[in-house]
């Protein structure tokens, strides 16, 4: 196959300011654009206002850079961690095609540019771009195979090769799981929906642009299949399988991995056994991502990551009135006082995949672990790996919840701490993806 170009979608917003440094030509008129820019939706066209003077473009907007590698433009107020503990705005530097188009009413900037370029922006973004050689070439494969794999995922959809359904619903359980679905217009998206991308703004070393450089090309691929190969920060000691977090398709490459050299000793994995899933998640078992060293984390948990301190095992409470005001306000839905969360089904990291939730008007089983983290956060818990302690109950309510969990993040594929250590240690990147990805195998794709 050729080197595919792609388009990620950076921002939704009723008002985007821009800036063109270089000459950029304009796809609705004549001649060249630079400087500073503002774009608005009125009745369904994008208005852009700039250098004294207002185009109104009807079907959107493209400005194509004259020269790729000279010339790079900045969107302000890009969102990243969006919903998440740590969200902020950062203004960001692109390289590659402006767009924008409007959606449900609001103006979405795109980018398009070729993959190795976006990759080499991702490994730098979704870690430092000082990270260990090891990790890096990881990243650049893993993040290769997973958006080449979407993109054909996409265009399946598209030419009626099926249909996706992402939610189940009945009157006593809510399973929903959120995956890419929601990206009709463009490939991905640039936060960590999909893959962080941040532009140019965080390649400020070259071992990213030689990490994307040796591996070009290079995917995971299973059988005639390049992988949809997913990753999350800690595993918090054991990989979960695919199919207990997203639809319900077993990959052969996204089972269960246990993350270190053998299986820990005084721990039974089968987790399905409520009381093999607290002894795991209440004690803290060795594994490569269990881990405290600093210059380890600082490798993989940027400066926003790093507020986050407790990843591989942690601790939440709740009082009552806060959690039961926390779930009607997730659900939409009132239920009363909440008496208990139970533990409905396990999967294979001790992730929860289904939790009832009692209360004294309501009682709902809900569904897949993000659905599960975002009902029982304002943002999202570190992960569905969690078991409750509820305490000072008054005529028979308990007063405080206490959630004790394992890892950050859904816990599918590549563990970015556990893989940062098996780099430190000495491991090869193929070594490490071959831990992560069992059965895969690396092929150039181009």
């Amino acid at each position: 196959m050729d080197k595919p170009q792609l388009t990620v979608g950076l921002v939704t917003r009723d008002k985007i300011n821009f800036t063109l440094h270089g000459e950029f030509s304009c796809s609705a008129t004549e001649g060249t654009r630079s400087g500073k820019y503002v774009a608005t939706v009125e009745d369904g066209k994008v208005i852009v206002e700039g250098g004294g003077t207002r185009e109104t473009f009807e079907d959107g907007v493209v400005f194509e850079p004259s020269d790729f590698d000279a010339e790079h433009f900045t969107v302000e107020n890009v969102i990243i961690g969006v919903d998440f503990h740590w969200r902020r705005e950062e203004k960001q530097d692109f390289r590659g095609t402006l767009s924008f188009i409007v959606e449900n009413g609001k103006l979405t900037a795109l980018n398009e540019l070729p993959i190795e370029e976006y990759l080499t922006s991702v490994i730098s973004s979704e870690m430092s771009a000082r990270s260990n050689m090891p990790l890096l070439k990881a990243h650049a494969v893993i993040s290769r195979s997973w958006l080449v794999a979407q993109m054909r995922k996409s265009e399946r959809l598209k030419s009626g090769g099926g249909t996706y359904e992402a939610i189940q619903r009945s009157d006593d359980e809510l399973i929903r799981w959120y995956d890419r679905e929601d990206h009709t217009r463009f490939d991905v998206c640039a936060d960590d929906h999909c893959q962080r991308y941040q532009g140019v703004t965080k390649i400020y070393s070259d071992r990213a642009v030689r990490a994307v450089r040796e591996t070009e090309g290079l995917a995971l691929v299973s059988g005639e299949e390049i992988c949809d190969a997913r990753f999350s920060k800690s595993c918090g000691g054991v990989t979960e399988a695919f199919e207990n977090v997203w639809e319900d398709v077993r990959y052969p490459y996204l089972i269960s991995v246990a993350d270190y050299k053998y299986d820990p000793d005084e721990f039974s994995l089968h987790f399905r056994n409520e009381a093999h899933a607290e002894k795991w998640i209440r004690e803290s078992p060795p594994a490569f991502c269990n881990t405290t060293n600093h210059e380890v984390l600082s490798q993989v948990l940027l400066q926003f990551d790093q507020e986050t301190t407790d990843f591989y095992r942690w601790r939440v409470e709740y009082e009552q009135k806060e959690l039961a005001a926390l779930i009607a306000k997730k659900t939409g839905e009132d239920f009363g006082e909440i008496l208990d969360l139970i533990p409905v089904e396990r999967g294979e990291s001790s992730r929860l995949v289904k939790l009832k939730i009692v209360g004294t008007k309501k009682t709902l089983t809900i569904g897949k672990e993000l659905e599960i983290r975002r009902t029982l956060s304002e943002t999202h818990l570190y992960s569905s790996a969690f078991v409750v302690d509820k305490k000072n109950a008054v005529n028979g309510v308990p007063q405080r919840f206490e959630l004790i969990g394992a890892g950050w993040g859904h816990g599918v594929g590549l563990c970015q701490i556990g893989a940062a250590v098996m780099g430190e240690m000495g491991y090869q990147f193929d070594e490490i993806l071959l831990h992560y990805y069992r059965g895969a195998e690396l092929k150039k794709i181009y």
